[in-house]
């Protein structure tokens, strides 16, 4: 008692862990407690909704061309609108339009993409990229895009396939940012984008 050197603070010993983590995803270190799966605690699993089993069953019996044939069906769907709508006959205002034009007549990043589709349905792709340009430009990677994904689903054709990596959707995205500032600026040559 008196007399002793003391060399370390006593402290009384943590309790060991009734259920220690093992195998390959056991937890090891001071934050092994906060990081380990709570041992005894069992979920009951979500049952999916009636909506959600009919979907499945669908998706389950569905033969393998039918997403694309979907897929390709709502792609027909927009081409029809703009033909029978024909945008380049309508006024700026026509329904549907674009809100942010219509309050503040400033070109949105997809304005014009509309009449643009119109005119590559008609063969016409300088009046279409006149319209605009980066729909235009995108759209032979889209299909190629579409082809292998559905060409694959459907037929089990090995296409070469359009590896896009990240660093390149982000410079894409950037510039299309830049086009939608540029063509509202209210100087030549930036006038020529305005739609």
């Amino acid at each position: 008692m008196y007399g002793e050197r003391v060399t370390s603070v006593d402290r009384p010993a943590a309790a060991p862990d009734p259920h220690p983590p093992a195998g390959p995803h056991a937890h090891h270190g001071p934050h092994a407690e906060h990081a380990a799966w709570p041992a005894g605690v069992a979920y009951p699993p979500v049952e999916p909704d009636r909506f959600t089993r009919l979907v499945l069953r669908l998706h389950a019996r569905a033969p393998r061309w039918a997403v694309p044939l979907a897929a390709l069906g709502c792609v027909g769907l927009g081409m029809a609108y703009a033909l029978l709508s024909d945008p380049t006959h309508s006024d700026p205002d026509a329904r549907p339009t674009c809100l942010l034009k219509l309050t503040t007549g400033l070109d949105c990043p997809g304005c014009g993409g509309t009449r643009a589709l119109w005119y590559v349905l008609h063969a016409d792709l300088p009046a279409a990229a006149r319209h605009h340009f980066l729909f235009v430009f995108s759209l032979p990677f889209l299909a190629w895009l579409f082809v292998s994904w559905a060409g694959n689903r459907a037929f089990g054709w090995r296409l070469p396939e359009l590896r896009i990596s990240p660093k390149v959707i982000g410079g894409f995205l950037a510039l299309w940012l830049a086009f939608s500032v540029a063509r509202n600026l209210p100087w030549a040559p930036f006038t020529s984008l305005y739609v």
